[in-house]
This record gives C-alpha cells, sequence and structure tokens, in this order.
C-alpha cells in the first residue's frame, strides 16, 4: 500500500479534525443539559434580579 506522504498527513490531518468536531459536540451538549449549567443559570438569573 503506496500511498503518497501528503495524502496519508491530509487524511490525519482531516480525521483528528473530525475527531475534534465530534467531542467538542458531545462536550458542549454535556454542559448544556448537566444539573451544574441548569444551577449556574439560576443563580445569574437570581443574581440579576437582585441588582
Amino acid at each position: 500500500m503506496n500511498l503518497p506522504t501528503g495524502l496519508v498527513i491530509f487524511l490525519i490531518v482531516l480525521f483528528l479534525f473530525l475527531q475534534y468536531v465530534v467531542i467538542e459536540t458531545a462536550v458542549r451538549r454535556g454542559i448544556d443539559t448537566s444539573k451544574t449549567s441548569k444551577m449556574i443559570k439560576e443563580f445569574m438569573e437570581k443574581n440579576n434580579q437582585n441588582n
């Protein structure tokens, strides 16, 4: 399997970028739906109402 070096590097970069997108999306959704996030939002709303 003789693939050109440039193609191999491109495929590796593409694969790593796709992994980054998937992981970042999963983490963002996990944070958005977590209890801690909801508690922080409630705290911020109460804090803004008091000021």
